[in-house]
């Protein structure tokens, strides 16, 4: 079994976070050290630690992150101008918590998607 994440926590509600938007499938809430004026974390509420991990019947929750990106990006008035969807795998990937998120960021240009 997967170790706990302080994501979890914030799924049950048990630590404060500025969450967005809830259901039964995924969680969205604030980053607490935005890289951008708009940085929003959205993460399923079963926790996968990475996207290796990923399996057939986790379909359902992963395609469930996109649509409410698609919501939020426009509820926070970024959708026209662009925004940038990224999802870490491991160490080399720059993964932190172990229980995949995708971090949607925007509100200004973002620059180049993988430093030279």
């Amino acid at each position: 079994m997967a170790q706990e994440t302080i994501f979890s926590k914030i799924i049950r509600r048990e630590i404060p976070a500025d969450i967005l938007y809830q259901d039964d499938l995924v969680t969205a809430f604030r980053d607490i050290n935005p890289r951008a004026p708009t940085h929003i974390l959205i993460v399923p509420n079963v926790l996968i630690p990475t996207v290796n991990d990923v399996e057939p019947e986790h379909e359902l929750a992963l395609g469930r992150l996109f649509t409410v990106a698609r919501k939020l990006a426009a509820e926070a008035g970024i959708a026209e101008n662009g925004y940038r969807l990224i999802m870490n795998c491991n160490q080399h990937g720059g993964q932190e918590v172990y229980h995949i998120h995708m971090h949607l960021v925007g509100g200004k240009a973002l620059g180049a998607m993988v430093a030279r």
